[in-house]
């Protein structure tokens, strides 16, 4: 496999429909945005330090503005950009921008990573004319980036403006004896990674990341600064897994850290389509790979005519190989295959796709300007594929502009937990596809032929996935899947919950009650948030 997938991607507005519950997009909607926006930045002069702020006459504004885009398709002259970005280095930055966003109309995103798949916490698919001005608070500076380890409450406060890899790396530092259960890619910011939930290579030993969040800060609609004990479990409940940017700016987050053992073992095998009879090995890994031990990983990549099976175990290679040879003996895994190694190691091997690789590399957040586009689309899957479907499968990445398949195993400490625990319902589901497109050519053509592919393979795969609805990962966010708003900037709960129940199922109702407590008046907004629940 050469890429490793990780940014996000373009969608187009669904047509408009009618809808019972009609909610303005800003309390100033029908003002004139030049007003809202003069006001704003009038607003933020006086609140905020020099040098914090950046605006369209700023000259460093295009640079800070691509230094946390992943996605070379949202980077264009013709995609609505913020009117400011307020590079926060601590809480009292944040709260000053979403008071001038409250007074002045203009919604406030927050930006941690910048890896949102649509692009939603630094873009708009709205332009400023139909009352879409917007202010980017980007969190990757000072405290709001610090991360402090607790080696014996085995505890740590992250920022939201971390990225995983440095999260990894402040664990490591401190102790080779923990961990976190977060995702492959080390650019990922912690802010957005834990608001959707977050699942990696653990997630069948400890769930997911947001699992073990034991406390937050988070900045309201007011512009206050809550902690868990002042904002209550419900909006505590909400901001573990009901996405980003709905329910206020979460700041900080306390996690739990996880024991890892001092030698852990992964393994990476190729088997192409016709060889080692790849289709019966993605058959039976669906059934397999849920009702492993716990200890296990086994997760697959498909692209052109191979699946690449990729495993990590929390131990020695030997009990690694004892659980293939029973579990999976079609799979041929033998002890030369596997390599021990350290659980950061581990995330090295798994960040970069090979060994002996600096731990500093963590540190890497990544290009300042993005250099590819990309797009995806999610499904969950509860009954095994049939095994034809899977052969038909290969045709499709042989098509012109084909990508690749990701399918994550759940079971374990995943199927533990009730789906109503937090926002993400899909636990008891078998596994989770990603569909993945990239491309690097320019121009409308190569767009429309790269995600073509992604929608296409994504309508064949439709009768052998969850249905009513048809789920969706959250932190793998579609607007294929629909918008909030109508070509007039309004938004409302019924066309909301069109994808909210894709992402949330039976949790959505009850996020948008959180909503229309803790902000009725929807200051916090974008194309795919969550709406306060109708009176």
């Amino acid at each position: 496999m050469t890429t490793t997938p990780m940014s996000f991607y373009f969608a187009l507005l669904a047509t408009c429909i009618c809808f019972l519950h009609r909610v303005p997009m800003d309390a100033a909607a029908a003002a004139a945005p030049a007003n809202q926006t003069a006001g704003f930045l009038d607003c933020l002069a006086v609140s905020l330090p020099p040098g914090v702020v950046y605006t369209h006459a700023s000259r460093s504004y295009q640079s800070v503005l691509e230094s946390s885009i992943k996605n070379l398709l949202f980077d264009t002259p013709s995609t609505p950009t913020p009117v400011a970005i307020v590079e926060a280095t601590d809480a009292t930055h944040v709260q000053a921008a979403v008071r001038c966003g409250a007074r002045h109309g203009v919604t406030v995103r927050s930006r941690s990573g910048g890896h949102d798949y649509e692009g939603l916490s630094y873009r708009s698919v709205l332009d400023a004319s139909r009352g879409a001005s917007f202010a980017v608070v980007d969190m990757a500076g000072g405290e709001l980036r610090a991360v402090h380890v607790d080696v014996s409450g085995r505890t740590a406060w992250v920022g939201s403006g971390a990225t995983l890899g440095e999260v990894y790396y402040a664990i490591a530092k401190s102790s080779s004896r923990l961990g976190f259960p977060g995702s492959v890619g080390p650019t990922v910011g912690v802010g957005g990674f834990l608001s959707g939930g977050g699942f990696g290579l653990m997630l069948r030993k400890h769930g997911l990341a947001a699992d073990l969040v034991l406390d937050a800060k988070l900045v309201n609609a007011k512009g206050d600064l809550l902690d868990r004990a002042a904002m209550g479990e419900d909006l505590f409940w909400a901001i573990r897994g009901g996405g980003g940017g709905n329910f206020g700016i979460v700041v900080s987050w306390k996690i739990r850290l996880v024991p890892v053992p001092e030698t852990v073992t992964v393994f990476t095998v190729h088997r192409p389509r016709n060889q080692y009879s790849a289709t019966d090995l993605l058959t039976k890994w669906q059934t397999v790979s849920p009702s492993l031990p716990n200890d296990v990983f086994l997760r697959v990549v498909v692209q052109n005519q191979e699946a690449q099976f990729e495993s990590l175990y929390l131990g020695p290679h030997a009990g690694l190989v004892a659980a293939m040879t029973t579990n999976f003996p079609e799979l041929g895994v033998k002890a030369k295959d596997c390599i021990e190694m350290t659980w950061i190691q581990s995330v090295l091997y798994f960040a970069f796709y090979g060994t002996g690789k600096p731990v500093e590399m963590l540190l890497d957040r990544g290009p300042t300007k993005p250099d590819r586009s990309f797009k995806a689309k999610s499904d969950y899957v509860h009954e095994p594929i049939p095994s034809h479907v899977w052969e038909n499968t290969w045709s499709w990445l042989l098509k012109d502009g084909a990508g690749l398949l990701i399918l994550d195993p759940y079971g374990g400490k995943m199927a533990g937990f009730s789906p109503a625990a937090t926002p993400f319902p899909h636990r008891q589901a078998l596994y989770n596809i990603q569909y993945y497109g990239f491309w690097s050519e320019s121009g409308t053509a190569a767009a429309e032929k790269h995600m073509g592919w992604v929608r296409g393979i994504y309508r064949e795969m439709e009768p052998y996935v969850s249905k009513n609805p048809r789920g969706a990962y959250v932190n793998y966010r579609d607007l294929d899947l629909g918008v909030n708003y109508d070509g007039d900037g309004v938004t409302s709960y019924e066309k909301a919950r069109v994808w909210g129940e894709a992402y949330f199922k039976g949790n959505f109702e009850r996020l948008a009650k959180v909503k229309a407590k803790v902000d009725s008046d929807n200051n916090f907004k974008n194309e795919q948030s969550i709406p306060p629940f109708p009176n």
